[in-house]
């Protein structure tokens, strides 16, 4: 793939990045997906360990295949991650992998937990045996705090829980990843921090029971939506924002040891808000008629009604901040979505969402 500037270096540099090597676990998932793609047209050499995708063909649809050192395993396989480690020799490492839906969770409690906890020591300890990670970003979730539902938004310093199986992972992971970075790998020179984000929309996401997929593919089916929690407050943001939070971070922490090692990456103010309101924007940007509507449910799994981040050290120590509203970022999903539909080049579809956000362009 052709490497491409960045439209502005205070997003992310493409100086730093350009020929590096560097390893994203969970790469044919979203998140993992968009980070790979934006890495390779920055252009680092980029390779992945994850499972199949599942749901989403938006790992073969960037040509992350081609375009990547792709490996295909289980990070609870710990032979097969310290296996991987050692073959790519990454010097740098965004650990994605994950179970990381709420609702799956209650159906597979100790798979989420293999999953979460123990392939993410299985991640650490292949750092540590490489010789050749430099720095490892953590990503968790902003569920990883202990919710109190709480009006005002959670601090990096908050203490760590979680109701449901997913956010209870999520938080010993956390602890795990503070444990092992003091235990082990500061000494052995690898700098280590953890990044949390909260509900992220894009294109290309079609996971089971997450709103934004399940709307979208409502609409598309010409058939109205079922939203389970309307009233649920949650901080969404486009994927693009926290990944370029992950990035400065990686930077920033590749050339200053006392940097934080925990941060939150989430949206504005404006940009916390109820189910109902992301649910009914998204079906005036669809159109065509596109509607939703809430069902008599009982007998439902926990979800938390309340979730905020607190962002202030990553805007006032790193220089990040959101960059696109709400809006924009529902118009850019539904925009992807459509593409896809009229059988567009998602690959040119998605670098040109890139490099809007990169300069700021807030168009659809």
């Amino acid at each position: 793939m052709e490497k491409r500037e960045s439209a502005v270096e205070d997003v992310v540099s493409a100086a730093f990045w350009h020929g590096r090597r560097v390893l994203v676990t969970g790469q044919t998932g979203f998140k993992g997906a968009w980070l790979a793609f934006w890495l390779r047209r920055l252009g680092a050499e980029v390779s992945g360990l994850a499972l199949p995708p599942e749901r989403t063909p938006l790992y073969d649809l960037l040509g992350l295949e081609r375009d990547t050192d792709s490996h295909l395993g289980d990070i609870r396989d710990a032979a097969l991650v310290a296996a991987t480690f050692a073959e790519t020799r990454p010097e740098i490492v965004f650990h994605l992998a994950a179970q990381s839906l709420v609702r799956r969770s209650y159906r597979a409690p100790a798979e989420t937990f293999a999953t979460n906890v123990m392939g993410t020591i299985n991640v650490f300890e292949a750092a540590r045996a490489a010789g050749t990670v430099r720095v490892l970003v953590n990503v968790t979730s902003d569920k990883c705090y202990e919710n109190r539902n709480w009006v005002w938004g959670y601090r990096e310093s908050d203490p760590m829980g979680g109701q449901d199986p997913y956010s209870a992972s999520k938080g010993c992971a956390e602890l795990v990843a503070a444990c092992w970075r003091r235990s082990f790998l500061e000494e052995e020179g690898v700098r280590m921090a953890s990044v949390r984000a909260g509900n992220v929309i894009g294109g290309g996401d079609m996971a089971e029971d997450r709103l934004v997929p399940d709307l979208l593919e409502a609409f598309a089916a010409g058939r109205p939506a079922v939203v389970r929690n309307p009233n649920a407050v949650r901080p969404w943001q486009h994927v693009l924002e926290p990944l370029a939070g992950y990035l400065r971070v990686a930077e920033r922490l590749h050339a200053d040891p006392d940097l934080h090692r925990e941060w939150n990456f989430g949206p504005g103010g404006d940009s916390e808000r109820p189910v109902r309101e992301v649910a009914s924007r998204l079906a005036a940007s669809w159109g065509d008629g596109a509607g939703w509507t809430r069902p008599e449910l009982t007998g439902q799994p926990h979800e938390q009604h309340v979730l905020r981040l607190d962002v202030s050290r990553a805007v006032f120590e790193l220089g990040w901040s959101p960059r696109w509203s709400l809006e924009q970022a529902l118009d850019r999903t539904v925009a992807w979505r459509k593409a896809l539909l009229a059988g567009r080049d998602m690959a040119a579809v998605t670098a040109a969402q890139i490099d809007d956000f990169s300069a700021g362009v807030s168009r659809p």
